[in-house]
């Protein structure tokens, strides 16, 4: 069994690919993956403003690790992002071969690791998967409350996400 500390390396990094994505005035998720604690991918959301939902921060992320023609199996990778993966970016990354996610901060309105698998076609139904949540929680919320909380942004505004990560408590 892995422990939530033995995360922390990864989070932090996929925490410093956030606040670029921040920065930006882009949605705060950053992601990065890596094989045997080496980053071999990193990424943050893109086109957030613009209403596209392609360039996702897990998908970017991805891709860029997996052009890399040394690239290891992606099953003997960690996906890490500030924020659990929506059901687009779960079933991507599944469907590339990933099996261990790793995310700072809850998605109540779209994540999709809670996904029951064992309820879904063949395909899916048999892929071992590790999903681990809350890894630096607190710093990864702080991001999302700046961002809903700013008025320059019009990205999901009023939301259940919105209002949810609004209400929580540093």
């Amino acid at each position: 069994m892995t422990r939530v500390e033995d995360h922390h390396q990864g989070m932090r990094a996929a925490l410093d690919e956030a606040r670029q994505a921040l920065e930006a005035g882009e949605f705060p998720v950053g992601c990065v993956i890596t094989h045997r604690g080496r980053i071999v991918g990193r990424g943050h959301r893109l086109n957030s403003r613009s209403g596209s939902e392609i360039d996702h921060a897990e998908v970017v992320t991805a891709r860029s690790a997996l052009l890399d023609p040394a690239c290891p199996e992606p099953a003997e990778m960690i996906v890490y992002s500030t924020m659990e993966p929506c059901l687009m970016c779960y079933a991507t990354l599944l469907l590339s071969g990933f099996r261990t996610f790793v995310y700072g901060y809850e998605d109540i309105m779209g994540g999709g690791t809670g996904l029951d698998l064992g309820s879904l076609p063949p395909l899916y139904r048999e892929m071992p998967v590790t999903v681990v949540g809350g890894v630096l929680r607190s710093d990864c919320l702080a991001l999302f409350q700046r961002f809903f909380g700013s008025e320059h942004n019009d990205y999901w505004r009023d939301s259940l996400l919105a209002r949810h990560t609004l209400a929580q408590k540093p």
